[in-house]
């Protein structure tokens, strides 16, 4: 394997797309006008669609290291499900002290049905918990949680699309797909558009629409000889291309710029081990915003943002921390990145 792959910045990017999210959250669940410029500066949707383009590449290469079913979602399943279980089930229990209803109401039938829809990633089912969070302006406890259906999803795919490409071939399956994936995620928005109904734009995030970005991975991935030959070319290109896109958006090729930049950044300019202490974007992501929205139940946004922003900060990364080191790590195999990571530590 090309030593690019080995040593790259991806377990970086992931942290800073899962902050990037967290922050973006930070302003929107708390509504405080003084956290505004984080929505301003920072885009949750760029962030969560990066994920996807990092996802396409090292998933397609995790494919293509196993070739065997059974080990192939053995390892997905340890990387994705121990913790997701841990903060689905552990919200459904700890968020009884944040509810306005008594025990008995709490832990019913709604309670049965959010842990039940949530834990097989059906998240839309039954977002919320009897009386939590009823006072905030989104009544969700987890409403970061619906990127991880897409995943699961995308994991479920990958070996249909390896037959795909075997037949067709891989550059010709992953342009088709790219382009009805975009072409898709248009008509969507086009619609929204032109009736006014937020419902196209549900339909435009999920599996299809987010499509072309797991696919300019797989492409990056599998032609990867030609961006290395390229590659300060294509960045400059696709950042040209991103800086057009403010003042003339163009739908169709935002997934190939992000996607050319995010892969040069993840496997250019290597910024060092950065998961030599642990693995915890995933950790953080999927626990900010239950911690979020309990600390605007608790009134600490309206106390102070920005020590609030900080305080949430410390307690996300902490809990990320021990979910990784208590929950993720055991439950992966010794051959993984991860915990390989973890032992290239600086002497």
């Amino acid at each position: 394997m090309n030593d690019r792959f080995r040593h790259n910045n991806f377990d970086l990017l992931r942290f800073l797309f899962a902050g990037t999210v967290m922050l973006v959250h930070a302003h929107v669940l708390s509504r405080r006008p003084e956290l505004a410029f984080l929505s301003d500066w920072l885009s949750s949707e760029l962030a969560v669609r990066a994920f996807f383009v990092v996802s396409g590449l090292l998933v397609f290469m995790s494919w293509d290291k196993t070739r065997n079913i059974t080990r192939y979602a053995e390892k997905r399943l340890r990387r994705i499900y121990p913790a997701y279980f841990t903060v689905v089930a552990g919200c459904a229990l700890l968020l009884c002290f944040a509810s306005t209803v008594d025990t008995s109401t709490y832990f019913g039938v709604d309670w049965a049905k959010y842990l039940a829809s949530n834990l097989v990633f059906l998240n839309f089912l039954k977002p919320t918990l009897p009386g939590v969070f009823e006072g905030n302006t989104y009544h969700e406890v987890n409403g970061a949680l619906w990127t991880l259906k897409i995943e699961v999803m995308f994991y479920v795919s990958v070996p249909l699309f390896a037959w795909l490409f075997d037949r067709v071939g891989k550059l010709r399956a992953i342009v088709v797909l790219y382009v009805l994936s975009a072409l898709y995620a248009w008509g969507c928005a086009q619609f929204a558009a032109s009736s006014g109904s937020a419902g196209w734009l549900i339909l435009r995030r999920q599996l299809p629409g987010q499509l072309c970005y797991f696919m300019v991975g797989a492409l990056w991935y599998y032609h990867y000889a030609f961006f290395e030959r390229h590659a300060v070319k294509l960045a400059w290109a696709a950042a040209a291309l991103g800086v057009l896109n403010r003042f003339v958006p163009i739908a169709l090729l935002e997934p190939l710029w992000l996607g050319t930049l995010v892969v040069f950044f993840g496997l250019f300019r290597y910024a060092g081990n950065f998961g030599r202490y642990g693995d915890f974007s995933y950790g953080f992501y999927i626990l900010h915003f239950p911690v979020l929205q309990t600390m605007v139940v608790l009134g600490v946004f309206a106390w102070s943002p920005f020590a609030a922003l900080a305080i949430a900060c410390a307690v996300v990364l902490t809990l990320a921390v021990l979910l990784w080191h208590l929950v993720e790590q055991p439950f992966l195999a010794r051959s993984s990145h991860y915990v390989k990571a973890t032992k290239l530590r600086v002497r």
